[in-house]
C-alpha cells in the first residue's frame, strides 16, 4: 500500500451513488480507490449505513457492495465516542456528527459526500480543517494535481 495516496473518507451516499449508477462521479472516486489511486477512510458507521441503505432500497446490489469493499479494502476506522462526537453535535446535524469526527481522527486529505446541506457549511469545513467536498469537486482537485504533476 503506497503511503503517498490521499487519504479520502467516503461517506454513505457515495457508496450508495456510485453503485446505483457506474457512470458518475461517485463511480469514478470509487473506481480510483478500487484501482489504489487514493485511499478510501470509512468508519463503521459508514459501512453499517451502506449494508442498510442497500438491504431496504436496493437489496440487488449487496453482492456487489460486498465485492467492492473486499477490494478496495479501506481504512476502517472506528466509530467515535459519544463524548468525542458530542464535540461536533453544535456544528452538524445529530446523525452526521460521528462522520465529521471519524473524518477528523483519521486525518484525512478530504472528506467527499453529496450531503451539501449538512456538510458543506462553514462551521463543519472549519472543524474538520480539511476539505470537504462533493464528488465532481474531488475529481477536478484530484485531475488538477495529476496534470501538474506530468
Amino acid at each position: 500500500m503506497a503511503s503517498d495516496r490521499w487519504k479520502v473518507f467516503l461517506d454513505t451516499n457515495i457508496f450508495v451513488a456510485g453503485l446505483f449508477s457506474r457512470t458518475g462521479a461517485s463511480a469514478a472516486i470509487l473506481d480510483l480507490a478500487e484501482a489504489e489511486e487514493i485511499l478510501a477512510v470509512i468508519s463503521e458507521q459508514i459501512l453499517e449505513e451502506v449494508y442498510r441503505v442497500l438491504e431496504i432500497k436496493f437489496p440487488h446490489l449487496l453482492p456487489t457492495f460486498r465485492i467492492l469493499i473486499k477490494n478496495l479494502a479501506p481504512l476502517l476506522i472506528e466509530n467515535p465516542t459519544r463524548t468525542l462526537a458530542k464535540e461536533a453535535l453544535a456544528i452538524i446535524h445529530p446523525n452526521d456528527a460521528p462522520i465529521l469526527v471519524a473524518a477528523k481522527m483519521a486525518k484525512v486529505d478530504y472528506l467527499v459526500t453529496l450531503n451539501t446541506k449538512h456538510f458543506h457549511t462553514a462551521k463543519a469545513r472549519n472543524f474538520l480543517s480539511t476539505p470537504i467536498v462533493t464528488p465532481a469537486e474531488f475529481l477536478e482537485v484530484f485531475r488538477t494535481f495529476w496534470e501538474k504533476a506530468e
